[in-house]
């Protein structure tokens, strides 16, 4: 293909949405609940807080359902038991509707989308690592774990397959170990929360397994989510079903010493589906999360008719079997149903220090009932009251100003050999790869 036309293709791809900065809240940390203890109880209270922080908008600080409907906007589904909830478009950061969204709560494992959006750059992933007696101290009884085994070697890449796929608390270890200790690891986790303004989020134990004092919110995780998907590796490792993971070094029948390598598959159910659960039609990840205390937890992200929508869902009440993949779902279809129709209630907020810029001319700005600054008046309806997968790319330097999205579907994107086409646009759009079957 000559060269004008790849660039012609490109443009015609680009989606373009308001610029992440100056569509943001710049909310300082006065406007965040204080700080939870280290000697916090690991069980969370029954009820939210009366204060909750409002960054991202006041109403996002209100305890119960927040939404704005208008005209024939669905209604938002009556049966939600999580404790807290929330709705946004990945791309425009318009929070669509939100339920405690700042209730601090323990995250579990989505926890795991900070450590891999603090640590994933710092290793090649074919750097490779003999693990150690002491790389694999400190993991909580019950963990979860991939099966890494002390004196063998894992690439970089091994070790986050480990993690993403079957949140394997023994990979983070090994990966903190690399990374200077966990004691590190947790510092420099905090503070990359901080700079994303996630800030009802403090960690003590980097893989998310339930401590004093370790707590984060669906709008934190959301703002997490949204961050780590700028990355390829990010992007790629969440949206991965299965893969092969090296096993421990054994005899083999004839005497030799051989290592082989058995499958992992995705814990995250919406995305490998489950006996009582199908994948959901276009997504991509992220992260989700159990533990005792916690209860279930999941941030996912999804796409469909050329929308990116972030759910995040945490600790469902009712018990039932994969609940918490069952009412993100539901909150999937409502975005999806609801987009356009209804006031956004809040926003996710930029990183601290993001160059304020002029807002681009795209579609967050086009669309029904989506200006921003309208956000804290609520329209008729709720307001007050309780495929196939991915998303993703690099940021690219040719991609400015506003170009229409034409041919998304026309096959012109190239095909990867994961099955995976890339889009490539600038910050602040979370670049989704789309896989197709």
């Amino acid at each position: 293909m000559p060269a004008p036309m790849k660039q012609t293709v490109r443009r015609s791809l680009l989606v373009t949405a308001a610029s992440f900065a100056s569509l943001a809240l710049t909310a300082p940390v006065s406007l965040a609940a204080p700080k939870p203890s280290p000697s916090t109880s690991t069980s969370p209270s029954a009820t939210p807080p009366a204060t909750m922080s409002t960054v991202g908008g006041a109403r996002l600080g209100q305890a119960g359902t927040q939404v704005a409907l208008a005209g024939d906007a669905p209604v938002v589904p009556k049966d939600l038991t999580a404790r807290s909830w929330i709705v946004a478009d990945a791309e425009s950061g318009e929070v669509l509707a939100a339920h405690n969204a700042h209730w601090r709560l323990p995250p579990a494992s989505t926890m795991k989308m900070l450590f891999a959006d603090t640590v994933l750059p710092k290793f090649p992933k074919t750097t490779a690592h003999k693990v150690v007696p002491k790389d694999l101290e400190g993991i909580g009884s019950g963990s979860s774990l991939v099966g890494i085994k002390e004196n063998e070697t894992y690439t970089v890449h091994d070790l986050w397959l480990g993690v993403f796929l079957r949140s394997g608390n023994d990979a983070v270890h090994v990966l903190s170990s690399m990374n200077g200790g966990v004691a590190d690891t947790v510092r420099e986790m905090n503070r990359h929360a901080e700079e994303l303004q996630a800030l009802d989020t403090h960690v003590v134990s980097p893989d998310g397994y339930d401590a004093p004092g370790q707590v984060s919110s669906a709008y934190d995780l959301t703002l997490i989510a949204r961050s780590g998907l700028q990355k390829k590796d990010f992007r790629e490792y969440c949206s991965t079903v299965t893969a092969k993971f090296p096993g421990e070094t054994k005899k083999n029948k004839k005497g030799r010493m051989v290592r082989q390598s058995f499958e992992i598959q995705n814990t995250n159910r919406l995305l490998a589906g489950d006996y009582d659960i199908s994948q959901y039609p276009g997504i991509a990840g992220v992260k989700n999360g159990n533990t005792t205390n916690a209860g279930a937890t999941f941030t996912g992200v999804a796409e469909r008719g050329g929308r990116v929508l972030l759910v995040t869902v945490m600790n469902p009440e009712k018990s039932d079997h994969n609940e918490v993949y069952k009412e993100t779902a539901k909150l999937f279809d409502w975005g999806f149903a609801a987009a356009g129709k209804v006031t956004p209630v809040g926003e996710l907020v930029a990183p601290q220090g993001t160059a304020p810029s002029a807002r681009a001319s795209g579609r967050a700005s086009a669309q029904p009932g989506a200006n921003p600054s309208s956000g804290e008046s609520a329209k008729a309806g709720q307001g007050g009251t309780s495929g196939q997968p991915v998303a993703g790319a690099a940021a690219d330097d040719g991609a400015r100003g506003m170009w229409t999205a034409l041919a998304i579907a026309g096959g012109v994107l190239v095909l990867l050999a994961a099955g995976a086409f890339l889009v490539n646009r600038r910050w602040p759009l979370p670049d989704l790869v789309r896989r197709r079957r």
